[in-house]
């Protein structure tokens, strides 16, 4: 028999594990040197040797999530999560849902990880992006003793946005951090300035941001244009700033120059597009909406319209409202009416809960001339959702006092709680329930306005501007006690020269004593004592005496316009250049001024005795033989006779010329 061939031996445990050992060895360097696709590659030979690994799973799907194969990383997750139910990724999971945009999903992710750092600031990253901006904050304020680096960077950033600007720098003091620290620190500081509209110290720490980025930049070896673009935030921010300072050219060039340079981020160069539409208005619509259509697309999914190149996941939800609002705007500028109709009309399902849609539909009815209808769809809203009613029940009184509905704007800033005692507020309202002809109204909106300001406890009480104003309607409006009484209490309280001359007005029509009793009270107005009245009656009126009292004031008055009117001071004539008065020659000729042809010499000129010869195509004839042609149709027609009479006609004309210029 022939002999069993011998059988291969078998790879020792210790000839594995070395081959392993040198996988990692390799998949460390290709992580180190940001080679995430060989990474990717170096894992799935790891966990083929050595199935079930868990830092090659790992390592996997963070190479995946840094080399932005974020559908890949979700699908490993999946496969890893039925194979290796020990490996918990679930962390990953999350965060590759944020990346994605669907939040609540990486929410429902993340429980049972709350206990950690990454989880902690993943959860406040998915909050912010959802708006939550309140407990995004509580969440880094939690995280502010384990270390973290940077922390305060997101932390400061998030109380802007959550609109605790106030509390930043008590935050940096508290966590001994200078705003200076870093170029990223500094314009989030910056920023919390401009919210609390402090634009000047904004604006010198903006300068300070983009030094120190630079200079950090540099320092890293940055090449100019990567330093450009990782500065554009801070650019287009100094750009903003000076926009609302007014200086309007230096906003625009700066607006201009990120746009054409293309040096910046996409949500920089958006943010400084949509600045630059919004600083120029109305006054080109065409460029804006050109501009403005390369952001906005239309799609197919759920939301009808979406930012393009992403930008949806890269802008926050105030950012992105602004965009599509300039875009709704211009379309009612241009009279783009069917396209803005449909923009509208998708913005409640992209912005849900907020103001803007629903002021947008309103203006497009208002454009519409259909006011009546944006006056329903305001008092919906207004009545579905009374803590935002604020700003909407201002739009619907504004809108219904322009269209001539004066009862339903002033119903609607009746229904303001905050601002109702306001004098600017209760003067519209007097106004607008006046026009309506609610005088009673309008009477009652005083007297509430004055109850009010009557028990209020504040330094800047307006109590004597209310009853000042109140008085004088009742006055117009034939309520002359009411009136009286107030002016009494403001005389009383307040002692006001305005309020004693309208009580006085006021009083004379009923109780003329109590009058005569406040007059009294009137100061003597200087240099009108002594006045003759049954003189003064007769005249147009009295003037004032500046150097001590006169008697009899109008004679003395009338006394001295004659004496100056006798004491004309004379002076002496002109006299050309050289002329002597002693010897002026002959007079000039009195006709100088007369045009030629009105003088007495006037001679006019011969007139041509061919003027009248017949000009023209050969046959034709002349007017004047048309004419007398018609006139002697009954004399015969004789050729040679139609000469000349026409002969004969013309120097009678020119004779009687002669005879008139001979005269």
């Amino acid at each position: 028999m022939a002999p069993k061939p011998k059988e291969k031996p078998k790879a020792s445990a210790a000839t594995a594990a070395i081959s392993v050992e040198d996988l990692f060895t390799s998949l460390n360097r290709h992580i180190q040197r940001s080679e995430y696709e060989q990474a990717v590659k170096v894992s799935d030979q790891i966990i083929a040797a050595a199935p079930g690994d868990e830092d090659a799973i790992r390592c996997k799907v963070v190479a995946l999530v840094k080399g932005d194969c974020i559908e890949e990383a979700l699908a490993a997750i999946k496969e890893f999560s039925k194979k290796a139910s020990s490996v918990d990724l679930s962390f990953f999971k999350a965060y590759c849902l944020y990346r994605q945009n669907k939040l609540d999903e990486a929410l429902e992710s993340l429980k049972g990880h709350e206990g950690s750092n990454e989880s902690m600031l993943l959860e406040s990253q998915i909050l912010y992006r959802l708006g939550k901006m309140g407990a995004s904050v509580d969440i880094y304020q939690n995280l502010q003793k384990s270390k973290i680096d940077s922390l305060e960077i997101n932390l400061v950033a998030g109380l802007v946005s959550a609109g605790k600007a106030s509390e930043v720098q008590g935050t940096l003091d508290s966590l001994r951090v200078k705003a200076t620290s870093s170029f990223e620190l500094a314009y989030n500081t910056a920023c919390s300035l401009i919210e609390r509209e402090k634009y000047k110290d904004a604006e010198q720490l903006l300068l300070s941001a983009r030094r120190i980025g630079q200079e950090t930049l540099m320092e890293e070896n940055f090449a100019d244009d990567d330093v450009e673009i990782e500065l554009a935030p801070i650019a287009v921010q100094i750009a903003y700033v000076q926009q609302i300072l007014g200086n309007t050219q230096e906003a625009v060039a700066a607006y201009t120059d990120l746009v054409k340079r293309n040096l910046a981020d996409d949500p920089s160069l958006v943010v400084a597009v949509n600045n630059l539409i919004a600083l120029k208005g109305p006054k080109d619509i065409s460029d804006g909406l050109r501009k403005l259509d390369k952001l906005i697309e239309k799609s197919d999914g759920p939301e009808k319209f979406q930012l393009a190149r992403g930008l949806d996941l890269k802008l926050s939800q105030k950012q992105r409202e602004a965009i599509y609002t300039n875009r709704a705007l211009l379309l009612l500028h241009s009279n783009k009416m069917d396209q803005a109709r449909e923009l509208v009309g998708a913005l409640p399902g992209i912005f849900p809960g907020s103001l803007m849609p629903v002021l947008l539909q309103a203006a497009v009815h208002v454009r519409e001339n259909k006011a009546a209808k944006a006056e329903e769809i305001l008092g919906q809203y207004a009545d579905k959702f009374p803590d935002k009613s604020k700003v909407i029940l201002l739009a619907r009184a504004q809108v219904a006092a322009a269209a001539g509905h004066p009862q339903i704007a002033a119903d609607s800033l009746a229904n303001i709680p905050d601002i109702q005692h306001k004098p600017a507020t209760v003067a519209t309202l007097v106004s607008l329930k006046e026009r309506a002809g609610d005088i009673d109204g309008a009477d009652a909106v005083f007297d509430s306005a004055i109850r009010w300001w009557s028990n209020a406890m504040t330094e800047d009480n307006k109590l004597n501007i209310i009853m000042q104003e109140a008085a004088a309607f009742k006055l117009r409006h034939g309520r002359k006690e009411e009136a009286a009484r107030l002016y009494e209490e403001l005389v009383k309280s307040h002692g006001s020269i305005e309020a004693l001359v309208g009580l006085i007005q006021t009083a004379a029509h009923g109780d003329v004593e109590k009058a005569e009793v406040y007059e009294k009270k009137l100061k003597p107005l200087p240099g009108l004592k002594a006045i003759d009245v049954d003189s003064l009656e007769k005249t147009s009126g009295a003037k004032h005496a500046e150097k001590g009292p006169a008697v009899g004031v109008t004679e003395t008055y009338e006394a001295k316009n004659k004496d100056k009117a006798k004491k004309k001071r004379k002076r002496k004539p002109k006299y050309p250049k050289g002329f002597d008065p002693a010897n002026p020659g002959p007079p000039p000729d009195p006709e100088r001024w007369l045009p030629k042809r009105e003088r007495s010499s006037y001679r006019p000129k011969r007139k041509d005795k061919r003027a009248a010869q017949i000009r023209g195509s050969q046959g034709a004839v002349a007017k004047e033989a048309a004419s007398s042609s018609d006139t002697k149709s009954n004399q015969p027609a004789n050729p040679k006779g139609a000469s000349q009479n026409a002969g004969t006609e013309q120097p009678k004309a020119s004779s009687k010329s002669r005879k008139k210029s001979r005269k």
